[in-house]
């Protein structure tokens, strides 16, 4: 059997059609997923070995898309690392005692990721045997040191990033050990993940970009975010390094490490692949609030991605951030077929 699509265009080599997947593609778009969620809270459905799997599935399922990405989240790392992890009901994550003080940080554990992410890394081995006869890969993924840090010292989501920044700016040395905890934690998950059976690793940094300017990003969080891809090199499969709202210095995150960069929706695809070098392989880079909006719109949306990666190696399609829970179905579903139609050779 041929590699798949998804694996070769990562690595930048010729392919039949340009692949898709869907950042978010398994989630609250789905009635068969809002169906799961009124029997188990999220925290059930991720720690759940054949929960996660199924949802895993079901968009790969739905609309037979290029790769799978392990149903999970971000946050329950922090868990094992000694902090307590709640979803609240409209109110999104919440960490029950947020780090405050240098010594919170020097509390903090680093456990191996066989102890605290069973369920994840058992679902990634079944959905690998699933998916592995139908050629379709599956992607691993956790959140950068940044990104973490942010909702251990918030407490949650942030507006303004204000515990942070002063944690950051008050406490170098703590935010030191902070990120390189981090580092370790996250390094080891993903390594983990990949000896599970996940084909491709992707890396989120979904607040650095928000939170921080260009000199901030460079001193704080660069020097780690180098750090972590450097360890998950060693994995041997393709990573993906997908920072949102970076575009004020996209060149500087892209060079923190990864074989594919992911690009959100705020620059164009082909003046934000000119930024990260047309040698290395993107993914993106369509709004996900686009398939909110009438197919001849929708469609035209799609186009302009494509068109703006024709003639060069190495582009994944998908959109620049999270499908939201409003998305319907049935744009999913033509935006799929679609982006085979247009791009098969």
């Amino acid at each position: 059997m041929a590699e798949p699509l998804f694996l070769r265009a990562c690595r930048g080599e010729p392919v039949e059609r340009t692949p898709v997947w869907l950042l978010r593609q398994a989630g609250r778009y789905q009635p068969a997923y809002r169906a799961l969620r009124e029997q188990h809270s999220l925290l059930e459905l991720i720690r759940t070995p054949e929960l996660a799997a199924r949802v895993t599935l079901l968009p790969v399922d739905a609309f037979e898309l290029d790769a799978a990405i392990v149903f999970s989240d971000i946050l329950p790392p922090l868990v094992g690392m000694g902090l307590e992890l709640d979803f609240v009901k409209g109110d999104g994550p919440r960490i029950g005692i947020p780090v405050a003080t240098t010594r919170d940080v020097d509390l903090l554990g680093a456990p191996p990721a066989e102890e605290t992410m069973p369920g994840t890394l058992e679902a990634i081995r079944i959905v690998r045997r699933e998916l592995e006869p139908r050629g379709v890969p599956v992607i691993g993924f956790a959140g950068a040191p940044f990104t973490l840090a942010s909702y251990a010292i918030e407490g949650g989501t942030s507006k303004d990033f204000a515990k942070t920044k002063a944690f950051m700016l008050s406490e170098p040395a703590a935010w030191k050990r902070l990120l390189g905890k981090l580092v370790t934690v996250q390094a080891d998950y993903l390594l983990a993940q990949a000896a599970a059976g996940a084909q491709a690793l992707q890396v989120f940094d979904s607040w650095a970009g928000r939170a921080l300017g260009r000199e901030d990003y460079l001193r704080y969080v660069a020097p780690h975010n180098r750090e972590l891809f450097g360890k998950v090199s060693a994995a041997g499969v393709p990573v993906i390094n997908f920072s949102l709202g970076v575009s004020a210095y996209l060149s500087d995150a892209a060079a923190c490490g990864g074989d594919v960069v992911g690009l959100d929706w705020t620059l164009a695809l082909d003046e934000a692949w000119e930024r990260v070098g047309f040698e290395r392989p993107v993914q993106g880079n369509l709004d996900p609030v686009s398939l909110l909006a009438p197919w001849r719109e929708l469609r035209f949306r799609i186009d302009d991605v494509l068109d703006r990666a024709a003639g060069r190696l190495g582009h994944v399609f998908n959109v620049g951030h999270g499908l939201t829970p409003q998305t319907p179905e049935d744009n999913v579903r033509r935006l799929v077929e679609h982006v085979r139609e247009r791009t098969s050779v």
